[in-house]
């Protein structure tokens, strides 16, 4: 019931992505470069969710060490850090869902695609299904020819640099496992169609290429200290608030008397007396 369920939300977006492949292959793209279009189209259409991811994550930067000292402080108390997070994601306008929602929106996209490749392979459409000459049915399983595993390890450098660029807010451990799951992935796309893993690797492409143009055009957001700015011996020290007056060492200082400057003995011109 379920899978009925599924299959029929999925039907209307198999259609919609069936119907774009098709306008692309009749302007003279074959089927593989009709995917990589296809790709690129879905992804401008979620141009929108990405500019709200990429706020997300600059807001998850920019508040990274009060987020750090609230799970410090209730690292012993999984519900109450869960309610103190949640309290400040509110207060501060945070939404930490915002970050996967592109990758959510593909979803329905991905399994939809895999059904119009999975109907090619049992109906070949009209026109060929190679790729660059190098892959010969994207139809196919990847696994099934040499030029799959080309493209799949197309796919696993993409997704490393992919997953690179989108893991930014993250500490080192956790984005060293982002970066290596996709290779334990691998094993499960090996079994996918050319074509869909042609899809992926342009979507990877496509989040490498958008990372580096933000990283280019927008600002970045320092992170703040907890401490306040370092200090070295050539920094001036900041001074303490008061009442309107000078600070305490400067009061002290100025009220200390100042010590008589020395006198000036003038030597006498001409030379010794006879």
């Amino acid at each position: 019931m379920n899978a009925v369920l599924v299959f029929s939300i999925l039907t209307p977006i198999e259609n919609a992505v069936r119907w774009l492949l098709d306008q692309f292959h009749a302007i003279g793209l074959p089927w593989s470069w009709a995917i990589v279009a296809t790709t690129i189209a879905v992804r401008i259409l979620l141009v929108p969710l990405t500019v709200r991811q990429i706020h997300s994550m600059q807001e998850l930067q920019r508040h990274a060490p009060e987020m750090k000292e609230i799970q410090r402080k209730y690292k012993g108390d999984r519900q109450k850090l869960n309610e103190e997070l949640m309290k400040f994601y509110r207060e501060n306008h945070i939404n930490p869902a915002a970050s996967c929602l592109p990758l959510v929106a593909q979803l329905p996209v991905f399994f939809a695609l895999y059904f119009v490749l999975k109907d090619f392979s049992k109906h070949p459409p009209p026109g060929s299904l190679s790729w660059l000459y190098i892959v010969p049915d994207i139809s196919a399983k990847a696994n099934s020819h040499w030029s799959g595993y080309l493209l799949l390890a197309i796919y696993a450098g993409s997704q490393i640099l992919s997953s690179y660029f989108m893991s930014t807010t993250m500490d080192k451990a956790q984005r060293v496992i982002l970066m290596i799951v996709p290779l334990v992935f691998i094993t499960v796309v090996a079994h996918f169609p050319m074509g869909l893993v042609l899809y992926w690797v342009t979507t990877n492409l496509w989040t490498v290429g958008q990372g580096l143009i933000t990283r280019r055009l927008m600002p970045k957001t320092p992170m703040p200290s907890m401490f306040g700015p370092k200090r070295t011996s050539r920094t001036a020290p900041v001074p303490t608030k008061t009442d309107g007056k000078a600070p305490a060492p400067a009061r002290a200082a100025a009220a200390k008397p100042k010590p008589p400057a020395p006198r000036r003995v003038k030597k006498k011109k001409g030379g010794p007396r006879r």
